[in-house]
């Protein structure tokens, strides 16, 4: 789950523009302008509603209507002001962006599928959006699980019918932002597949124009997974970037204790 945070504020930065002479091979991976966002909150709901026992409506309404200014879509903020439990048919990348914390809370992988098809039905019920984000989950699930690079991308053609052959470099000429889950999911599976290490996989979602905070959030959760969590300096990173002021000038560090806290310690509220 941490991998997946830090690619969404790794990649925040460089969604809608990137700088004259950008090398995404060399440039710092945080910075100026970095910064958490929606994909984060919501990521962070679902570990909430997991350890709570709680509806993921109920998580998701709580922590998007406590933490608004985080570039959420304009259907999903409907939903907040509607205090919503019904899902409003997106097919949106925001479904699988949020679910990493899933794999690590259920022990096999056809209770993550369901799990993550059901993070999913409360907004994104359409069938695009809830292949996002039971396939994400799911190679999450077998990279914990030891599966080779091989066998995940058998998974995720077989069984979901995305792309997995086009590389990326096919992919940069043609690049734009696309919000769209059938459009981030083969991108953000390509960029692992092509990386030798978690840093190295965000550096792919870098070198080609994308949503590159949900791509990045997306594909940063399946490497962590897949190598096992080496990700240099996170506490440091989470805590740079997760504990800000809020509107009284306190620290805030609620979602930096809930994204370190184990099982358990974070109650309902």
């Amino acid at each position: 789950m941490i991998g997946s945070i830090l690619g969404d504020i790794a990649g925040s930065r460089f969604e809608f523009s990137k700088p004259t002479g950008f090398d995404p091979q060399t440039v710092r991976l945080f910075g100026a302008g970095c910064t958490y966002t929606d994909d984060t909150v919501l990521t962070l709901a679902t570990k909430y509603a997991l350890l709570n026992d709680i509806p993921y409506a109920r998580a998701y309404g709580k922590f998007g209507r406590m933490y608004r200014r985080v570039g959420y879509g304009t259907m999903f903020q409907k939903w907040l002001d509607g205090h919503g439990e019904k899902g409003y048919g997106s097919f949106g990348n925001g479904a699988a962006m949020r679910v990493s914390y899933i794999p690590y809370h259920f022990d096999t992988l056809e209770q993550v599928e369901a799990a993550a098809k059901e993070s999913a039905l409360c907004t994104h019920n359409h069938p695009e959006g809830v292949k996002g984000a039971v396939s994400t989950a799911g190679l999450i699930w077998l990279a914990r699980q030891g599966e080779s690079k091989k066998t995940m991308k058998r998974y995720f053609h077989k069984n979901f019918g995305y792309t997995t052959e086009k590389p990326l470099w096919a992919y940069r000429p043609f690049g734009k932002f696309d919000a769209t889950a059938q459009g981030s999911m083969p991108l953000a599976f390509r960029c692992f597949f092509e990386s030798e290490s978690w840093e190295g996989c965000i550096r792919n979602v870098f070198s080609v124009k994308c949503d590159t905070d949900t791509v990045a959030c997306i594909a940063g959760g399946i490497a962590e997974a897949y190598y096992k969590g080496t990700i240099p300096n996170a506490d440091d990173v989470l805590r740079r970037y997760l504990i800000k002021p809020n509107d009284l000038g306190q620290f805030d560090t609620f979602l930096y204790d809930l994204a370190v806290s184990p099982a358990g310690h974070c109650k309902d509220t």
